[in-house]
């Protein structure tokens, strides 16, 4: 608790022949939730595997600092590695363990417990593993095949992994993908218990997941940062902007050509529409009754990628 860590990217760039996946990314990340945010394509998977290893950047450096030393994760190699947890978009899994069995496997393979003599880190191992399972409600099936698994276990018991061995820096890419909302929120909340004292690193494009958890987020178009601030900032970029338009059905088609509109819901005392459109000016025009509405990040995500991404 307390720990002054830091991870600093310093214009990263990675291109993949013509196409620029990251165009001299920077950011400085202390313990706490840091949201990656954007749609496909806009460079987060590759982000993620530079950090991890699995790909090396074309330009620029990652630098870890803890504890008065600074140093380039590529020197650190190993040393960063056993510091790092990561759950992959899409983890292999190995069908004929049991949950019980990946989970030792994975501790042996991450060396967690190192230093501790041969009972005492059994001990250590067997209580790590039991309250990660319980965390993320796979306890009652620790003996079930994982091939019997469904998705959305399969993709908690990849989360349990990721977090095995307390990693001061974790890398989460779609974390809640394929769970239902029950799923979602206890994820959610154990990701925020544990991110005290961790760099919590979560990519996503469900902008419900990170909204009140990440204490700040970058958004990241074509490899390019547009944005990185904390939630309430981003949301006071868009005071005057979101607007409900009360208009007749047949005019959906024709407000649609004119404003972006992001919800529309049937006004039970009339037969009229609300839209809920994005607008820099008051779209008020045509004697539609228009009220300012309050913004949410999820306009703020709309604002900055439009429909075509």
């Amino acid at each position: 608790r307390g720990r002054k860590m830091k991870l600093t990217f310093n214009s990263i760039s990675k291109s993949y022949g013509n196409n620029k996946a990251l165009n001299a990314f920077c950011a400085e990340l202390e313990p706490g939730i840091h949201a990656l945010l954007g749609p496909n394509g806009s460079g987060k998977s590759t982000l993620m595997n530079i950090i991890t290893g699995n790909l090396k950047a074309d330009e620029g450096s990652v630098i870890f600092s803890d504890r008065g030393n600074s140093e380039d994760i590529r020197k650190m190699g190993i040393r960063f590695s056993a510091m790092l947890g990561f759950m992959p978009q899409y983890p292999g899994l190995y069908p004929n363990f049991t949950v019980e069995q990946f989970m030792w496997y994975m501790a042996t393979l991450k060396d967690v417990g190192a230093g501790m003599s041969g009972r005492r880190r059994r001990e250590y191992v067997k209580d790590a593993i039991t309250d990660i399972l319980r965390h993320v409600e796979l306890d009652g099936i620790a003996r079930r095949r994982i091939g019997a698994l469904s998705g959305g276990m399969k993709q908690r018991l990849a989360l349990a992994q990721a977090v095995l061995g307390d990693p001061a820096v974790l890398i989460l890419d779609e974390p809640t993908a394929g769970l239902d909302p029950k799923q979602r929120i206890a994820v959610r909340n154990f990701i925020s218990q544990i991110a005290l004292n961790k760099i919590v690193i979560i990519a996503t494009h469900v902008v419900s997941d990170i909204e009140f958890i990440a204490r700040d987020i970058i958004l990241l178009k074509k490899g390019i940062v547009v944005d990185n601030a904390a939630s309430a900032d981003l949301l006071k970029r868009m005071d005057g902007k979101v607007w409900n338009v009360y208009i007749p059905e047949n005019d959906i088609e024709k407000i649609g050509q004119t404003y972006r509109i992001t919800n529309i819901t049937r006004n039970e005392t009339s037969n009229n529409i609300i839209a809920r459109v994005i607008s820099d000016t008051d779209p008020s025009n045509e004697n539609y009754r228009v009220e300012m509405a309050f913004p949410t990040l999820e306009d703020y995500y709309l604002y900055v990628f439009n429909e075509s991404e």
